[in-house]
C-alpha cells in the first residue's frame, strides 16, 4: 500500500505527458496556431443533429420558453406573428401523433443518408392522424456563428394550423375524470403517471402469478426428487430477475402506444432501457451461477477437482466481463462519448499497471496455475512448507486450510514461484519404516520373521506387490534393523493410516510369535562419583580390547 501514492503520482505524469501536444514531434505536422483550420463550433442549442433539435424544441415548448424555440423553427415573414401558437400547436401534434420513439430520429450532424432526400433535408415521423401520415420536414441551414444546423422546416409549419383543427381528445382524456387530466406532477398530468404506473404493475402481478402456478405444476409433473430439485434451484435463483426484465419490456413496447408527451416518452424511455439493462446483467449472473453449478456437478473423472476449480475461476471471469459489458452500454446509452471512455480505461489500466503490478500477478499467476491443474478445492497440499487443505481459489489469492485448522492466504503470485506439493493427486501412498529388532535375535528367528512378512505383503489386497518388501539392513550398535518399504494402493490419507496400522499390528504379532522383541533405545544415566570409575573401565578396556566390561546402569 506504501506504493500506492508513488505510482498514482507517476501515473499522473505519465497521463499529462500523454495529453501535451506530440504533432510537433512528427515531422511534416509541426503547424502554428496561425496555420491551423479553424475548428467548428458547436451550437450551443442543440440544433447539431436533427434528433437534438426535436428533442430541445418540445423541452423549451414544455417549459414554456417561447423565445427559445422559436429558434428550432425556420419561420417566413407570415408566420413571425404566429409563433407561439405554432410551436405549442407543433408540440401537441407531436405528442399525440409521434408513435415512434424519439431514438428512431438520427443523431448524426449529417442525417440520414438513405431517405432519398437532398443533403440538406431530413424527414421526421411520420404523424398518424387517422388515414393520413403527415412527415414533419427539417432543413439543413448554415448560421453564421454556430455553422451548420438543423431546424424544422417552415412547409412544414404552413401545415400546422390545418391539423392541429382535426386534433381531439385522446381516449386518456375521455376516460380519466377531468381531474387527473388537468392536474400535473413533474410537467405530466397525474392521468398519465397512472397509466404509466399500470402498465408496469399489471406486467408485474400477472408475471408474478405465472410464475408461481408454473413452478406449482412443474412440481407435481417431476416425480423424480432430484429433479425437482433442479428445477427449484433454477426457479428460486432466476425468478425474479427474469420477472423484472419481462415487465420492463413490455413496459418499454407499450410506452409508444400510449399517446404519453414525446420528451416524457423519451425520458422513460432511456430510463427504463438501463433499468432493463441492469436487470438483464442480473438475470445473467443468475443464469450463469445455477448453469455453472449445474456443470460442475456432472463432471466426473479423476480430474474432476482441477476442472471444477477452472469451472469456477471461468464462472467468475464470465460475471465479470457480464458487469463490464453492461456498465459499457449504459455509458453509451447515457451519452459518454465512445472514445473518451477508451482513453478513461486506458489511463486506468496505466494506473493499475503500476500502482497494482501485484495483484495482475496475482491475477496471471492464479489463471496459469488452474491451467495447469496444479491443485483443486479439496486438495490436500504442501505450499510454501504449509500443509493443509485447498478452501478456495480466487482471482488473487488461493485460501489453505491447515492441519491446525488455521486459514491461510497465499497470493496466487507467489504459487508460481513456490514449491507446491499436492497429495491429492496421488494413487498410492507409500508405507515405509526401520524395524528395529533387539540384539540376540537368533538368524533361525530373522529368517522366519522375513518369510512372515513377504507372505502378508503379498497377500494384503491394499498393498503393491511388485515394489513392496522388506530386508534386513544393517546389525547396529543397538539393534538388527529390517527396512520395510510398501505402497498401500489408495490416495486417501485416512485409509492409509488405516492399513498401514494393521500391517504393522500384524508385522508385531509376527515378531513376538517367532520370540524376539523390538529394542529398546540404550540411555547411559550417571550418578556424581560415576565419571571416574567410567574413566577407569575405559582405562582398563584399552589394556585388554578382548575383554567385556560391565556398565552399571541406573538402578542397577
Amino acid at each position: 500500500m506504501r506504493n500506492v501514492p508513488f505510482s498514482l503520482w507517476l501515473g499522473a505524469l505519465l497521463f499529462v505527458a500523454l495529453v501535451q501536444p506530440v504533432g510537433a514531434q512528427i515531422p511534416g505536422l509541426n503547424v502554428t496556431k496561425e496555420q491551423a483550420a479553424p475548428q467548428p463550433v458547436e451550437d450551443p442549442l442543440g440544433r447539431t443533429t436533427p434528433r437534438g433539435v426535436i428533442v430541445a424544441f418540445m423541452r423549451a415548448v414544455e417549459r414554456d420558453d417561447f423565445v427559445s424555440a422559436s429558434r428550432y423553427l425556420q419561420v417566413n415573414q407570415s408566420q413571425r406573428q404566429q409563433i407561439k401558437e405554432l410551436a405549442s400547436d407543433l408540440n401537441s401534434l407531436m405528442d399525440r401523433y409521434f408513435s415512434q420513439t424519439l431514438m428512431s430520429i438520427s443523431d448524426s450532424p449529417a442525417g440520414a443518408l438513405d431517405d432519398g432526400l437532398p443533403m440538406d433535408r431530413e424527414r421526421v415521423g411520420p404523424l398518424i392522424i387517422g388515414e393520413q401520415r403527415i412527415d414533419v420536414l427539417l432543413v439543413r441551414v448554415k448560421d453564421p456563428q454556430s455553422g451548420p444546423i438543423w431546424l424544422i422546416a417552415s412547409q412544414t409549419l404552413a401545415q400546422v394550423p390545418a391539423l392541429h383543427g382535426t386534433l381531439a381528445k385522446g381516449w386518456l382524456e375521455r376516460v380519466m375524470p377531468t381531474a387527473l387530466v388537468t392536474r400535473e406532477l413533474l410537467g405530466i398530468s397525474l392521468a398519465h403517471w397512472m397509466l404509466l404506473a399500470a402498465i408496469l404493475l399489471i406486467p408485474f402481478i400477472v408475471l408474478v402469478l405465472t410464475t408461481d402456478i408454473v413452478i406449482r405444476l412443474g412440481r407435481r409433473y417431476f416425480k423424480n426428487a432430484s429433479r425437482e430439485y433442479q428445477v427449484d434451484a433454477w426457479y428460486t435463483a432466476i425468478r425474479w430477475p427474469l420477472i423484472v426484465v419481462l415487465t420492463l419490456t413490455i413496459g418499454l413496447a407499450w410506452l409508444r402506444f400510449l399517446k404519453l408527451p414525446l420528451t416524457f416518452r423519451f425520458t422513460c424511455a432511456r430510463v427504463g432501457l438501463l433499468l432493463d439493462i441492469v436487470a438483464f446483467a442480473w438475470l445473467l449472473r443468475r443464469l450463469l451461477t445455477v448453469g455453472f453449478a449445474r456443470a460442475r456437478s456432472i463432471v466426473w473423472g479423476k480430474d474432476r477437482m482441477s476442472t471444477q476449480s477452472l469451472m469456477l475461476l471461468g464462472e467468475r471471469l464470465v460475471k465479470a466481463l457480464v458487469i463490464i459489458v453492461a456498465i459499457t452500454i449504459i455509458l453509451l446509452i447515457i451519452g459518454v462519448d465512445t472514445k473518451t471512455a477508451l482513453a478513461g480505461i486506458g489511463i486506468v489500466g496505466v494506473a493499475l499497471a503500476l500502482g497494482a503490478q501485484r495483484t495482475v500477478e496475482n491475477l496471471l499467476g492464479g489463471v496459469f496455475m488452474l491451467s495447469d491443474r496444479a491443485f483443486a478445492i479439496g486438495d490436500l497440499c504442501n505450499i510454501s512448507n504449509r500443509l493443509g487443505w485447498i478452501e478456495d481459489i480466487t482471482l488473487r489469492s488461493v485460501r489453505l486450510r491447515t492441519v491446525d485448522q488455521t486459514l491461510v492466504s497465499v497470493p496466487a503470485g507467489v504459487l508460481a514461484q513456490a514449491g507446491i506439493e499436492n497429495f491429492a493427486t496421488r494413487t498410492k501412498i507409500l508405507a515405509q519404516n526401520t524395524l528395529r529388532l533387539r540384539h540376540g535375535t537368533s538368524v533361525e528367528q530373522l529368517r522366519s520373521i522375513l518369510d512372515s512378512v513377504r507372505r502378508i505383503l503379498q497377500e494384503n489386497p491394499k498393498i503393491e506387490h511388485g515394489t513392496s518388501r522388506i530386508r534386513l539392513v544393517n546389525f547396529g550398535a543397538e539393534a538388527i534393523e529390517l527396512e520395510l518399504f510398501a505402497y498401500v494402493l489408495t490416495g486417501d490419507n485416512p485409509e492409509f493410516l488405516a492399513v498401514r496400522e494393521d500391517l504393522l499390528l500384524e508385522i508385531a504379532t509376527i515378531v513376538e510369535a517367532a520370540g524376539s522383541g523390538f529394542a529398546m533405545p540404550t540411555q547411559f544415566i550417571y550418578t556424581e562419583g560415576e565419571q571416574d570409575a567410567d574413566a577407569q573401565v575405559r582405562t582398563a578396556s584399552t589394556r585388554d580390547s578382548g575383554a567385556r566390561k560391565d556398565v552399571r546402569f541406573a538402578g542397577d
